[in-house]
């Protein structure tokens, strides 16, 4: 186990890689239990931004600017996984970066992940390692169709992945082959999207938050819905394999963890992520102690709390299409928490907020969300 660190009192300095609106929530936090916060992003009055004391307008790959990070902050965190974990670990040297660079090399490489996730007996689709069209030929003899294709790392707006549904597919993979070395793994047919996140500190305490079920429609989460609709049996296995992964890997701060449950009841692990997800973010209102609260415990060597979970809870991302009929909501609707991220332009697609819905009857206040005509 690492050693523990020294506690990092309120007063001292935060540094977030990262300006975007899980960057805000954490500065929200870490504001909230008194320290300062300073941020590293390249464009000016980002979500982050807004609510940080100060920021270093620069690439989050930037050495010079990375260390210049470093030096006016007591401690180092982030809020994606495409910082470089090189570099991450050139920083440790000069700060505390609790989290870390092995969880970050593991995370933003999907071959690392999968090897990781194996070697500790956790349930994965059937996949293969791609370099050419003829291996994908070979794997999908064994694989099957559907099955999808993917770039060992991610991309913006998952641009990096191709579903094929047959051979004639195959050739349409070359422009997504020449970014380098693929997975291809089975499609497996899914009942359920599951999440969970779990903190954990130096010591080894932490916070597990419940297990969700998520609705992505088109690689964006459009709904989460707590606690999942799944038996006590499955949430129980979530929670298992939470503790597992967090506890092979040392973790200490926020992972988020993906998961498929399929209609015989098999759970299959899809993606780790290496700091707080957006599922939980309802845990904000819904929870006795919120993910990014946890996150600042963890990597400030603060004890962690069991979680409680206070109500049932429906939340549901705003795009930049549903601003307007968002919006519109606020006076219709008192008991609704709206959380907007401060972002200027409402592109289609592009995230904007989140709403969570604290209720007794999930059914019923999904049936209302719908009503709206905001979200199909």
């Amino acid at each position: 186990m690492r050693p523990l660190p020294n506690l990092i009192i309120p007063g001292k300095t935060i540094g977030i890689i990262g300006g975007g609106q899980l960057a805000r929530m954490m500065a929200l936090a870490a504001k909230e239990m008194g320290y300062a916060v300073g941020i590293l992003y390249p464009k000016e009055n980002c979500p982050a931004a807004q609510v940080a004391d100060w920021q270093i307008v620069a690439k989050c790959d930037d050495e010079d600017a990375l260390m210049d990070l470093a030096m006016g902050s007591d401690v180092l965190t982030y809020e994606f996984e495409n910082v470089a974990a090189d570099k991450i670990a050139v920083l440790s040297k000069t700060v505390a970066v609790p989290q870390g660079s092995e969880l970050l090399s593991i995370a933003q490489d999907r071959i690392l992940e999968k090897a990781y996730l194996e070697m500790n007996n956790i349930n994965l689709a059937p996949y293969a390692t791609i370099l050419t069209l003829e291996d994908i030929e070979f794997s999908t003899s064994s694989i099957g169709f559907p099955c999808v294709l993917k770039t060992i790392r991610d991309e913006y707006e998952k641009k990096g992945q191709m579903v094929l549904y047959g051979e004639e597919d195959i050739p349409k993979c070359e422009a997504l082959l020449k970014k380098g070395t693929c997975i291809l793994e089975a499609w497996i047919p899914f009942e359920r999207e599951l999440s969970i996140v779990i903190s954990r500190n130096a010591a080894g305490e932490t916070s597990i938050f419940p297990t969700a079920e998520i609705i992505h429609r088109q690689n964006v989460l459009k709904e989460t819905i707590v606690p999942a609709r799944v038996s006590d049996e499955v949430s129980q296995e979530v929670e298992r394999i939470s503790l597992t992964i967090a506890e092979g890997l040392d973790l200490v701060g926020t992972l988020g963890i993906e998961l498929t449950l399929t209609t015989s009841g098999a759970l299959y692990v899809s993606e780790l992520v290496s700091r707080p997800h957006c599922s939980a973010n309802y845990s904000i209102e819904a929870c006795s102690t919120s993910q990014y609260e946890t996150h600042i415990r963890a990597i400030c060597g603060w004890p962690l709390p069991d979680i409680t979970l206070f109500s049932k809870t429906v939340s549901v991302t705003i795009l930049g299409e549903q601003m307007d009929g968002a919006e519109k909501q606020i006076q219709l609707k008192p008991n609704w928490h709206f959380h907007y991220y401060g972002k200027k332009e409402a592109r289609k697609g592009r995230v904007m907020g989140h709403i969570t819905i604290l209720t007794k009857d999930i059914e019923k206040t999904i049936e209302h969300i719908y009503d709206t005509g905001i979200w199909i």
